[in-house]
Protein backbone atom coordinates (compact mmCIF):
# COMPACT_ATOMS: atom_id res chain seq x y z
CA UNK A 1 0.00 0.00 0.00
CA UNK A 2 1.25 3.25 -1.07
CA UNK A 3 1.93 6.28 1.75
CA UNK A 4 -1.03 8.93 1.24
CA UNK A 5 0.17 12.03 -0.51
CA UNK A 6 -1.53 14.50 -2.91
CA UNK A 7 -2.32 13.14 -6.06
CA UNK A 8 -1.68 14.40 -9.26
CA UNK A 9 -4.67 15.83 -11.21
CA UNK A 10 -6.11 12.63 -13.48
CA UNK A 11 -6.00 13.90 -17.10
CA UNK A 12 -9.69 13.35 -18.57
CA UNK A 13 -11.44 12.15 -15.32
CA UNK A 14 -14.59 10.28 -16.34
CA UNK A 15 -18.46 12.42 -16.54
CA UNK A 16 -20.11 11.11 -19.53
CA UNK A 17 -22.14 8.45 -19.23
CA UNK A 18 -21.29 4.93 -20.56
CA UNK A 19 -23.64 5.46 -23.49
CA UNK A 20 -22.25 8.59 -24.41
CA UNK A 21 -18.44 7.35 -24.10
CA UNK A 22 -19.07 3.92 -26.10
CA UNK A 23 -20.77 6.54 -28.45
CA UNK A 24 -17.33 8.38 -29.10
CA UNK A 25 -15.01 5.86 -28.72
CA UNK A 26 -12.13 6.79 -31.22
CA UNK A 27 -11.27 3.78 -33.34
CA UNK A 28 -8.19 2.60 -31.62
CA UNK A 29 -10.24 2.17 -28.49
CA UNK A 30 -12.54 -0.06 -30.76
CA UNK A 31 -9.87 -2.05 -32.44
CA UNK A 32 -8.35 -2.86 -28.92
CA UNK A 33 -11.62 -3.82 -27.64
CA UNK A 34 -12.69 -6.37 -30.70
CA UNK A 35 -9.59 -7.89 -29.88
CA UNK A 36 -10.40 -8.16 -26.40
CA UNK A 37 -14.01 -9.51 -26.75
CA UNK A 38 -12.29 -12.81 -28.23
CA UNK A 39 -10.12 -13.23 -25.46
CA UNK A 40 -11.75 -12.11 -22.36
CA UNK A 41 -14.59 -13.73 -21.19
CA UNK A 42 -17.67 -12.29 -20.68
CA UNK A 43 -17.18 -8.97 -21.97
CA UNK A 44 -18.96 -7.12 -24.95
CA UNK A 45 -17.74 -4.52 -27.13
CA UNK A 46 -20.28 -2.19 -26.08
CA UNK A 47 -18.81 -3.17 -22.47
CA UNK A 48 -15.62 -2.43 -23.36
CA UNK A 49 -16.05 0.58 -25.69
CA UNK A 50 -18.03 2.02 -22.98
CA UNK A 51 -14.87 1.63 -20.23
CA UNK A 52 -13.97 5.04 -21.44
CA UNK A 53 -10.24 3.54 -21.89
CA UNK A 54 -7.53 5.68 -22.83
CA UNK A 55 -4.02 5.06 -24.10
CA UNK A 56 -1.27 5.48 -21.65
CA UNK A 57 1.97 6.31 -22.67
CA UNK A 58 3.20 3.24 -21.95
CA UNK A 59 3.39 0.56 -24.75
CA UNK A 60 4.09 -3.30 -23.82
CA UNK A 61 7.01 -5.28 -24.92
CA UNK A 62 5.48 -5.56 -28.57
CA UNK A 63 4.08 -2.33 -28.72
CA UNK A 64 0.84 -2.71 -27.81
CA UNK A 65 -0.58 0.28 -25.69
CA UNK A 66 -1.38 -0.29 -21.90
CA UNK A 67 -5.07 1.25 -21.02
CA UNK A 68 -6.41 3.45 -17.96
CA UNK A 69 -9.18 5.07 -16.98
CA UNK A 70 -9.69 7.40 -14.14
CA UNK A 71 -13.11 8.09 -12.64
CA UNK A 72 -12.71 11.28 -10.31
CA UNK A 73 -15.90 12.16 -8.32
CA UNK A 74 -16.01 15.71 -6.62
CA UNK A 75 -14.39 15.81 -3.35
CA UNK A 76 -12.78 12.26 -3.79
CA UNK A 77 -9.59 12.53 -1.75
CA UNK A 78 -9.10 8.42 -1.26
CA UNK A 79 -7.36 7.02 -4.18
CA UNK A 80 -7.71 3.43 -5.33
CA UNK A 81 -5.58 1.60 -8.12
CA UNK A 82 -7.43 -1.44 -9.54
CA UNK A 83 -5.06 -3.52 -12.12
CA UNK A 84 -5.90 -6.51 -13.91
CA UNK A 85 -4.57 -9.44 -16.30
CA UNK A 86 -0.51 -8.97 -14.89
CA UNK A 87 -0.59 -12.38 -15.55
CA UNK A 88 -2.00 -12.70 -19.25
CA UNK A 89 -3.65 -16.27 -18.72
CA UNK A 90 -5.56 -14.88 -15.72
CA UNK A 91 -8.29 -13.40 -18.30
CA UNK A 92 -11.08 -13.30 -16.03
CA UNK A 93 -9.35 -10.83 -13.71
CA UNK A 94 -9.14 -8.59 -17.14
CA UNK A 95 -13.07 -8.98 -17.44
CA UNK A 96 -13.51 -8.22 -13.76
CA UNK A 97 -11.65 -4.53 -14.38
CA UNK A 98 -13.89 -3.79 -17.18
CA UNK A 99 -16.95 -4.33 -15.29
CA UNK A 100 -15.42 -2.55 -12.03
CA UNK A 101 -15.23 0.32 -13.93
CA UNK A 102 -18.76 0.06 -15.42
CA UNK A 103 -20.10 -0.12 -11.75
CA UNK A 104 -17.56 2.65 -10.65
CA UNK A 105 -19.62 4.95 -13.08
CA UNK A 106 -22.57 4.61 -11.81
CA UNK A 107 -24.79 6.43 -9.53
CA UNK A 108 -24.77 4.79 -6.41
CA UNK A 109 -20.66 4.39 -6.50
CA UNK A 110 -20.81 8.20 -7.49
CA UNK A 111 -22.74 8.78 -4.24
CA UNK A 112 -20.75 6.98 -1.90
CA UNK A 113 -20.34 8.92 1.61
CA UNK A 114 -16.36 9.13 1.10
CA UNK A 115 -15.95 8.93 -2.50
CA UNK A 116 -13.41 7.39 -4.50
CA UNK A 117 -10.85 8.78 -7.07
CA UNK A 118 -10.19 5.72 -9.08
CA UNK A 119 -7.85 4.55 -11.15
CA UNK A 120 -8.13 1.84 -13.42
CA UNK A 121 -5.44 -0.38 -15.67
CA UNK A 122 -8.09 -3.47 -16.67
CA UNK A 123 -5.27 -5.15 -18.74
CA UNK A 124 -1.42 -4.66 -17.62
CA UNK A 125 0.11 -7.68 -19.66
CA UNK A 126 -1.74 -7.21 -22.80
CA UNK A 127 1.21 -10.07 -24.60
CA UNK A 128 0.35 -11.98 -22.24
CA UNK A 129 -3.28 -11.55 -23.00
CA UNK A 130 -3.01 -11.81 -26.58
CA UNK A 131 -0.41 -14.41 -26.61
CA UNK A 132 -1.98 -18.57 -28.41
CA UNK A 133 -2.53 -19.73 -26.09
CA UNK A 134 -2.41 -17.09 -23.19
CA UNK A 135 0.62 -17.30 -20.93
CA UNK A 136 1.33 -15.84 -17.90
CA UNK A 137 4.60 -13.57 -18.55
CA UNK A 138 5.10 -10.89 -21.01
CA UNK A 139 6.73 -11.04 -24.40
CA UNK A 140 10.50 -11.14 -22.97
CA UNK A 141 9.14 -14.09 -21.28
CA UNK A 142 9.11 -12.05 -17.88
CA UNK A 143 6.74 -12.57 -15.13
CA UNK A 144 5.60 -9.15 -14.21
CA UNK A 145 4.64 -9.93 -10.69
CA UNK A 146 8.14 -11.27 -9.62
CA UNK A 147 9.53 -7.65 -11.61
CA UNK A 148 9.41 -4.94 -8.75
CA UNK A 149 12.27 -4.08 -6.86
CA UNK A 150 11.69 -5.46 -3.46
CA UNK A 151 14.57 -5.09 -1.20
CA UNK A 152 14.98 -8.31 -1.39
CA UNK A 153 15.61 -8.84 -5.09
CA UNK A 154 19.17 -8.59 -5.57
CA UNK A 155 19.81 -11.17 -3.10
CA UNK A 156 16.77 -13.13 -3.26
CA UNK A 157 15.01 -13.14 -6.66
CA UNK A 158 17.01 -15.69 -8.34
CA UNK A 159 17.98 -18.06 -6.10
CA UNK A 160 13.90 -18.34 -5.05
CA UNK A 161 13.18 -18.80 -8.54
CA UNK A 162 16.21 -21.54 -9.38
CA UNK A 163 15.78 -23.53 -6.47
CA UNK A 164 12.12 -23.14 -5.05
CA UNK A 165 11.06 -22.91 -8.58
CA UNK A 166 13.13 -25.29 -10.13
CA UNK A 167 13.42 -22.86 -12.87
CA UNK A 168 9.81 -22.26 -13.54
CA UNK A 169 9.77 -20.53 -16.93
CA UNK A 170 6.22 -18.76 -15.83
CA UNK A 171 7.94 -17.22 -12.85
CA UNK A 172 10.89 -15.97 -14.40
CA UNK A 173 11.57 -12.70 -12.55
CA UNK A 174 13.82 -11.08 -15.00
CA UNK A 175 17.70 -10.04 -15.52
CA UNK A 176 16.84 -7.22 -13.00
CA UNK A 177 13.96 -5.14 -11.08
CA UNK A 178 11.45 -3.28 -13.11
CA UNK A 179 13.82 -4.44 -16.25
CA UNK A 180 10.12 -4.74 -18.48
CA UNK A 181 7.65 -1.54 -19.81
CA UNK A 182 4.68 -3.10 -18.19
CA UNK A 183 6.45 -3.27 -14.50
CA UNK A 184 7.87 -0.22 -15.16
CA UNK A 185 4.31 1.73 -15.90
CA UNK A 186 2.58 0.05 -12.83
CA UNK A 187 5.94 1.53 -10.74
CA UNK A 188 5.27 4.54 -12.27
CA UNK A 189 1.57 4.60 -11.63
CA UNK A 190 2.20 4.06 -7.90
CA UNK A 191 4.73 6.80 -7.52
CA UNK A 192 2.69 9.29 -9.34
CA UNK A 193 -1.07 8.77 -8.51
CA UNK A 194 0.04 8.14 -4.96
CA UNK A 195 -2.50 5.45 -3.97
CA UNK A 196 -4.08 4.49 -0.66
CA UNK A 197 -5.18 1.23 -1.79
CA UNK A 198 -4.04 -1.17 -4.75
CA UNK A 199 -6.07 -3.85 -5.75
CA UNK A 200 -4.67 -6.47 -8.01
CA UNK A 201 -7.07 -9.09 -9.44
CA UNK A 202 -5.88 -12.57 -10.10
CA UNK A 203 -7.85 -15.38 -11.28
CA UNK A 204 -8.83 -17.95 -10.26
CA UNK A 205 -8.71 -18.98 -6.65
CA UNK A 206 -11.52 -16.83 -5.73
CA UNK A 207 -9.83 -16.06 -2.45
CA UNK A 208 -9.05 -12.36 -0.73
CA UNK A 209 -5.30 -12.16 -0.27
CA UNK A 210 -4.01 -8.76 1.76
CA UNK A 211 -0.44 -7.71 2.54
CA UNK A 212 -1.07 -4.99 5.17
CA UNK A 213 0.46 -2.88 6.53
CA UNK A 214 -2.86 -2.58 8.74
CA UNK A 215 -4.96 -5.66 10.47
CA UNK A 216 -6.29 -7.84 6.97
CA UNK A 217 -10.42 -7.71 7.26
CA UNK A 218 -11.39 -11.89 7.57
CA UNK A 219 -13.53 -11.34 4.25
CA UNK A 220 -14.64 -9.21 1.97
CA UNK A 221 -18.32 -9.78 0.25
CA UNK A 222 -18.17 -13.70 -0.34
CA UNK A 223 -14.23 -13.73 -0.79
CA UNK A 224 -12.84 -15.21 2.77
CA UNK A 225 -8.90 -14.38 3.29
CA UNK A 226 -6.38 -16.90 2.64
CA UNK A 227 -2.83 -14.96 2.24
CA UNK A 228 -0.94 -16.55 -0.29
CA UNK A 229 2.19 -15.11 0.53
CA UNK A 230 4.49 -12.56 -0.90
CA UNK A 231 7.94 -13.43 -3.22
CA UNK A 232 11.11 -11.83 -4.35
CA UNK A 233 10.09 -9.06 -6.48
CA UNK A 234 6.10 -9.49 -6.18
CA UNK A 235 3.72 -6.73 -5.99
CA UNK A 236 2.13 -7.70 -2.72
CA UNK A 237 5.78 -7.66 -0.99
CA UNK A 238 6.84 -4.56 -2.80
CA UNK A 239 3.28 -2.20 -2.78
Amino acid sequence: MAAPAPARPASAPSTAKPAQVAASAPRAIVSGCDAWVGRLPNVSRALCTSAGLVPSAAKSVSGAPIYTHDIQPEGAKLRVLVMGAIHGDELSSGSLALHWIRLAQQEPAMQMPQPVHWRFIPVLNPDGVMHQPPRRMNANGVDLNRNFPTPNWERDAAVYWEKRTRKDPRRYPGKKPLSEPESRFLHEQMQSFKPHLIVAIHAPYGVLDFDGPSVPPSRLGRLYLDQVGIFPGSLGNYG
